[in-house]
């Protein structure tokens, strides 16, 4: 079984900079895709990031060249960089990771989730 852990949410004001990171234990890691989500208050939970095990990324438009993903398989951890936040980055964000290779912005392709960790960007 799997178990991802979320840490490094905290409060910025906007224009900082934040790092989420997310470690797994269990199963291969440098074989998965992995992804973090958020969700804010009253909104739908929505893909933010995916990282896949050949080192393909992808971003959501609302943070392509504020947010960078990365990962590092030795550790079995991935990382999400937030620079540059804004308010509406506010959310509790989620790591997800997914045994399968896919660029999926779906819940429903990740197999295993963390508890998430709250993001605060004050105005």
């Amino acid at each position: 079984q799997v178990q991802l852990v979320e840490s490094g949410g905290g409060s910025v004001q906007a224009g900082g900079s934040l790092r989420v990171s997310c470690t797994a234990s269990g199963g291969t890691f440098s074989s998965y895709s992995m992804a973090w989500f958020r969700q804010a208050p009253g909104n739908k939970r929505e893909v933010v990031s995916v990282s896949l095990s050949d080192g393909y990324t992808d971003y959501a438009d609302s943070v392509k060249g504020r947010f960078t993903i990365s990962r590092d398989n030795a550790k079995k951890s991935v990382y999400l960089q937030i620079n540059s936040a804004k308010p509406e980055d506010t959310a509790v964000y989620y790591c997800a990771a997914s045994r399968y290779y896919r660029p999926s912005s779906s819940e429903s392709s990740y197999d295993y989730w963390g508890q998430g960790t709250q993001v605060t960007v004050s105005s």
